[in-house]
């Protein structure tokens, strides 16, 4: 059964500040001026859609945004987003059964892979791997332990709050970085956050 994060729509921002700070949006952002200009970008699980705004400020027109977010309630708030002159084109379900074009310049998949059981974490890796083209880049962020006792029981309520509050699969982080090895993704540039706890990476596909 799919998670409904219809129901952390109306929170989730504020909470997320509540606990990390600046540090979700932080980590996002860095990354946000490796995409080139004039670029076909998938971004994938863009919650309230603040990304959004921030992309625009850097290039104001001139991008083909194709944006899958499966909560039709953060998809709803994401539509009000100032996305500039650019295009974007919103897909509202799950991204795995979404037909994707397969010359994606850019992907962008923001705390996604988190969500999952490592089967459904490959599955939907695959999926997204195949719809971006060959030197095209990957900006991906989400969590990364590193060992730390606070990181442990900071995961674990994690988990336990969104399953219960929108049901999602994961009791604990897939192998993210081992599925970017096997797929041949280098990464290219990097940068933790939050004390190590968040990793924002630049993979360019080979």
């Amino acid at each position: 059964m799919a998670a409904n994060y219809n129901n952390s729509a109306w929170f989730y921002d504020r909470a997320s500040r509540l606990i990390y700070g600046k540090a979700l949006i932080c980590s996002q952002v860095y990354l946000l001026p490796f995409i080139p200009k004039n670029s076909k970008i998938l971004i994938v699980g863009g919650g309230t859609g603040w990304i959004l705004e921030k992309i625009a400020k850097i290039h104001p027109s001139g991008l083909k945004i194709t944006y899958a977010e499966i909560a039709p309630k953060m998809m709803a708030i994401s539509k009000k987003r100032n996305a500039g002159n650019n295009q974007v084109d919103f897909i509202t379900g799950a991204v795995e059964n979404v037909a994707l074009d397969c010359d994606f310049d850019v992907v962008i998949t923001p705390f996604l892979f988190d969500n999952f059981t490592e089967e459904s974490f490959h599955k939907i890796f695959a999926h997204v791997h195949d719809a971006l083209k060959l030197n095209g880049l990957w900006l991906n962020t989400d969590f990364r332990p590193t060992g730390k006792w606070w990181q442990k029981i900071l995961l674990r309520s994690m988990f336990l709050f969104f399953r219960l509050i929108c049901g999602i699969e994961a009791k604990k982080l897939p192998d993210i970085q081992a599925a970017f090895d096997k797929y041949d993704c280098r990464t290219i540039e990097q940068r933790s956050f939050f004390g190590d706890f968040i990793l924002s990476a630049v993979y360019r596909k080979r």
